[in-house]
């Protein structure tokens, strides 16, 4: 192994068609980063694999080439194109479900999604995070608590959802500030009380480059109506996940793949007066109960190993691992 500038050089034999995947990992194996290394290697390998079983064209490459980058030229600073691209093939959920797996005992995830701020505002508990005439009053309460049933004081609980046009408050061209979202903390009994709306089913932006390449693909781009929930208290592996509404027109064809069936609901209209004093609703309005079950990070660190060490023994690949994740053994 020779140098130039600094920079190691690995030098391979003759190329040929037949060797260019081995030549490419070989010249791409000297960052010193074991996970990395795998990462990168895993990548061309799979790239390269792509290629030759579709016998990929010059003019199917370009065409990728020339999409890609019609997506990042759409991304803004309250758009992202890559995650919708990502959240449409089922990659976004998919990569949650490997990151943060759950116990039977736990609830589940599901994806992020592309319209999560950083903005929310705080709440006190009982206070509506949606402003007055975005729809139909509902509250969502419950309680958060761990894998033994414990409740956890002091949990963040940050909601975000539509209003009832379909529309999240960063797709307005006039918005002043956080609308439809917030963030409220659980007392020392792990309940928490908010209130938002009946959440709508809508389409994900396709005025873009994704939305074009859903038309060509002949699918649609709703997903079934749901509120965004994320979780998070230190010592507990954080939860982000959603809630779908039963019988949603949606509810089997999520455009995003996130609605999984234990986590469909039905909002409940309140007629018991007693209920909608406790909850701060009048009666004829609707409410979600929604008990939440954190896993602790001891937990979720140890099942993550597990999972990753079965499914890697399922799927043949051989690897050293270190804290869950397969590397690459270094020279």
């Amino acid at each position: 192994m020779s140098r130039a500038n600094g920079k190691k050089i690995v030098e391979f034999g003759g190329m040929t068609d037949d060797t260019i995947t081995e030549n490419v990992i070989a010249i791409n194996s000297m960052s010193g980063d074991a996970r990395l290394q795998f990462l990168v290697e895993r990548l061309i390998t799979h790239m390269h694999a792509f290629a030759r079983e579709t016998r990929l064209t010059t003019d199917e490459w370009m065409a990728a080439i020339e999409f890609l980058t019609k997506v990042g030229q759409t991304c803004t600073e309250t758009r992202q194109e890559f995650i919708l691209l990502s959240d449409i093939f089922g990659l976004s959920v998919l990569v949650d479900a490997i990151s943060h797996p759950k116990s039977k005992d736990a609830t589940t995830g599901t994806l992020l999604g592309p319209f999560h701020t950083h903005d929310a505002n705080e709440f006190s508990s009982g206070d509506s995070f949606c402003s007055d005439g975005k729809g139909q009053p509902c509250a969502i309460h419950g309680k958060v608590t761990d894998t033994h049933g414990n409740p956890i004081d002091g949990a963040s609980v940050e909601l975000w959802e539509t209003d009832d046009t379909g529309h999240y408050d960063t797709q307005y061209s006039d918005r002043e500030g956080p609308d439809c979202r917030g963030i409220f903390h659980t007392g020392a009994n792990g309940q928490y009380i908010t209130k938002g709306i009946v959440p709508v089913s809508y389409p994900i932006p396709h005025d873009g480059p994704v939305g074009q390449l859903l038309e060509k693909l002949n699918r649609h781009p709703y997903r079934p109506a749901h509120i965004h929930f994320w979780v998070k208290k230190d010592g507990y592996d954080e939860l982000i996940t959603a809630l779908y509404m039963k019988d949603d027109p949606y509810e089997n064809s999520d455009a995003v793949f996130g609605a999984k069936k234990d986590l469909i609901v039905s909002p409940k209209k309140i007629e018991d007066p007693e209920l909608a004093k406790q909850l701060g609703m009048n009666v004829g309005d609707y409410h979600i109960e929604f008990d939440i079950v954190l896993m602790s990070k001891e937990e979720g660190i140890s099942l993550f190993d597990k999972r990753s060490r079965e499914e890697l023994k399922k799927i043949g690949v051989n690897a050293a691992i270190i804290d869950g994740l397969p590397v690459a053994e270094l020279d």
